[in-house]
Formats: C-alpha cells, sequence, structure tokens
C-alpha cells in the first residue's frame, strides 16, 4: 500500500495507528521487534508500545537498538480502566498481548467496544470471548469498534484456510463445501508460559462452574443461541481413520478454539458456508500399524496431560518441574526453526473434493503468531475502512476476509496453496 492510500484510509484523527499492548510479554517482544524490522519507527505508519512497567519497556526499548530510539513508550495497567481509555483516545487498533485473557483482558475490551476502537488479540480462551460477547456486543456495535479475537495460531490458518478454501470452491464448483476439516501434516514448535498459564485458568473455570463446563463443549459457544445449524457439531475425540487422507488422526488441541472460530465465521456470514456446514481438525499421525499406534498414545497422552492439569496436585507438580513459567518460551533459535504444515479439506455431497496447504515459516505459537498478529493489525487500521465492516465481535476472516489472505502471504511467511 503507497502512502498515499494509507493516508487516505486514516479516518479518525489519532495519533497512532497501532498500539501494542502488553509489549514487554514475550510474544509481545517478538511481535514488536517485527513491526520494528517490518514498518520501522518513522515511516507513514504510526505506532507505539504500551505495558504497565516503564523500565520494562526501557529495556525493550534498548534491546530493539538505535532504529527503536523513536519509538513512543504509553504506560497502561489491565485493571486500570483510566489508563486503558488513554489508549484508546490515541489508537486506530489496539493489539493485545496480555493473557490469560479471562484474568487480564475484559477491561481492555470494554474500552475499546465503548469507544470505537479497533481490536486484535491471541487469545484462546472460547468461554471468555463467549462471556465478551454477551457483555459488550451491543456496545461494539454501536461504537463500530472491531472486536477480533483469535489472530495468533489460533485461529487464523484454521479460519482463513476455510475462508481460502471456500472461495477456490465458489470459483470452481460455484458453491462452498459443507464438509469442512483441518488436518496437522507436520509441525515445530515450543510451548510458553502464557499458553500453559491460559490452558489453566480454563480448566480451572471449567472445574468451578459446572454450567460453564457444558457450556465449553458447545461447539456452537460463539454462534450465539439463535444459530441456523442443522447438525449437531462433531470432533476428532479419538484414534480414527481418515479416508480422506488415508492416514490415522488424533485429536488436535487447538481444535477447542479453532472450530468454535469457523463455524462462527459461517454463522456471521448468515450460513454462507451452508447450514449443514460441518467442521474438525485432528493430526496427522501416520499409515497402517504404526500410525495407529501413534494416534492411540497420541491421545493418551492427551489425555493424562488434561487430567493433570485439571487436579490441584499433579498442576502444581508439573507447574514446579515440567512447565514454562508465563514469561517463558521458545529459544530464538527455536522460533527461527519452527514451521507448520496443515491441510484444509473440503467436500461437497456430489463428491467434488478440495485440498489447501497452509504454511508457516516459523515456530507457530510465537514466531508465526507475532507476525500474523501484527498484519490482522495493520489490515484494520489500513486496508479495512470502518464503513467497510460493521462494528462488533468478529472472526479474522469475516473482518478481513481477501485482504488478509494478501497480507499473510506478503509478509507474514503463510502460503495458501490449493493443491
Amino acid at each position: 500500500m503507497s502512502s498515499n492510500e494509507i493516508a487516505n484510509n486514516k479516518t479518525s484523527i489519532k495519533p497512532y495507528d497501532l498500539i501494542v499492548f502488553g509489549a514487554t510479554s514475550f510474544v509481545g517482544q517478538i511481535l514488536t521487534t517485527y513491526l520494528v524490522e517490518h514498518i520501522g519507527t518513522n515511516g507513514s505508519i504510526s505506532w507505539a508500545i504500551a505495558a504497565r512497567s516503564e523500565s520494562k519497556l526501557a529495556e525493550l526499548k534498548n534491546r530493539l537498538g538505535a532504529t527503536a530510539t523513536e519509538l513512543p513508550v504509553l504506560l497502561a495497567d489491565s485493571h486500570d480502566k483510566a489508563s486503558l481509555q488513554m489508549l484508546c483516545s490515541q489508537a486506530r487498533v489496539i493489539l493485545s498481548t496480555v493473557g490469560p485473557y479471562a484474568l487480564y483482558g475484559e477491561q481492555l475490551v470494554a474500552c475499546c467496544a465503548e469507544s470505537g476502537t479497533d481490536y486484535a488479540d491471541l487469545t484462546g480462551e472460547a468461554h471468555w470471548i463467549k462471556q465478551m460477547q454477551d457483555k459488550y456486543q451491543r456496545a461494539a456495535e454501536a461504537s463500530g469498534a472491531r472486536i477480533v479475537n483469535c489472530c495468533g495460531f489460533d485461529s487464523i490458518p484454521s479460519d482463513m484456510g476455510v475462508f481460502a478454501m471456500q472461495k477456490q470452491a465458489q470459483s470452481q464448483f460455484g458453491h462452498p463445501m459443507p464438509h469442512a476439516k483441518l488436518r496437522v501434516k507436520a509441525m515445530k514448535g515450543g510451548a510458553s508460559g502464557g499458553t500453559i498459564a491460559s490452558m489453566i485458568e480454563a480448566l480451572k473455570a471449567a472445574k468451578a462452574d459446572p454450567a460453564l463446563r457444558k457450556q465449553m463443549g458447545n461447539p456452537y459457544l460463539l454462534c450465539g443461541s439463535n444459530h441456523q445449524y442443522l447438525n449437531r457439531g462433531l470432533s476428532v475425540s479419538g484414534p480414527q481413520f481418515d479416508p480422506d487422507f488415508d492416514c490415522w488422526i488424533a485429536p488436535f488441541v487447538m481444535e477447542a478454539i479453532n472450530s468454535r472460530v469457523v463455524l462462527h465465521s459461517n454463522a456471521l456470514l448468515g450460513m454462507a458456508y451452508g447450514r449443514d456446514f460441518s467442521y474438525t481438525e485432528g493430526m496427522l499421525t501416520g499409515k497402517g500399524l504404526k500410525g495407529r499406534l501413534a494416534a492411540i498414545l497420541s491421545t493418551v497422552g492427551f489425555g493424562l496431560l488434561a487430567v493433570c492439569l485439571y487436579f490441584n496436585p499433579t498442576r502444581a507438580l508439573l507447574a514446579k518441574f515440567v512447565l514454562p513459567a508465563p514469561g517463558e518460551g521458545p529459544s530464538p533459535e527455536a522460533q527461527l526453526n519452527g514451521y507448520f504444515d496443515v491441510r484444509v479439506h473440503g467436500r461437497d455431497d456430489q463428491g467434488n473434493k478440495l485440498l489447501v496447504k497452509v504454511t508457516g515459516d516459523r515456530d507457530p505459537g510465537y514466531g508465526s503468531t507475532a507476525k500474523m498478529l501484527a498484519q490482522a493489525g495493520l489490515c484494520l487500521a489500513l486496508d479495512i475502512r470502518k464503513e467497510q465492516c460493521p462494528g462488533g465481535f468478529l472472526t479474522p476472516s469475516v473482518a478481513m476476509g481477501d485482504a488478509l489472505l494478501q497480507r499473510l502471504g506478503k509478509h507474514a511467511g503463510l502460503t495458501f496453496e490449493v493443491l
């Protein structure tokens, strides 16, 4: 986008196009580094970093080097509404990396919804998104704020992968594919303490509230009680043989959020994929007996981890001896050497099939995630005018569509290839 196009798309008079809130968090530092390298600090795109600790922000700027000398620094706290309102008064889009969002995210969402400030985050906490929808949907609609959750590895590859597949289906066959699935072919990357902390908070919430536990199991959680889906939601809950891939599969930990986002996209689009649209996710484990055993072992391992995190004594032991602490995560080398390769498969009832390959060139949860969130924020700020997309709680594909698909390919190291 040229400087003239950028200037023409800035419809509000605010000093910053973007503010990164939580810039000193693990993923926030990766995101900030990427933005410094990608757009600089003295160009036509204005942005700032924010967190609650002035000293940590100073340390971050120092690590970023001379190119970040002019980068503005703002102070704000997740629980200080006045400081968050100050951020909203200065930014067209706020990117939040402050999780677990169920603990630290609500006040910022409230301020953005009330002020008309666009917002994007990295949450994978579906129950929290639902709570925010119930509380602030009307305010966001009234103000024009686009609230776009799940702009990292959960759930951009899934949501945008299905979007790309359905776009191809419409072009090639003249109709969408009512049956879709994502299968993880390969993935390399490490977990961070922040991600683990979010998982633990979700399990704690489910344990404390049986009604919430039931709600969290609903695949149509984000679609509202008046959704028009005809079929019962599906999931990969154990080892299965997938004939479309001629391969055994096991559950994929991210399905719990990704499937809800994809189903929400269809609902927001007026059931454009069909009222009988179905979607599942799973991990490919191989063929034959070896693949079946790998699927069984993966399922058992995932189940044991969930059980251990659910109970206080085993959770405490894991936190002390095994799991990374908040603020910890993969090394820069691991982020650089990481990658992901997932396949989105579509099928209609006439036997037509499509396959889209989605890849990322960095550690999925951090190196790639930071680039995805950055490009989502830039897309909201520069490419999607307010009159093009109404306010409310939206998904990446519904809020940004083709514009985001192009940005991810050009600037975030993702590919969306029809096979």
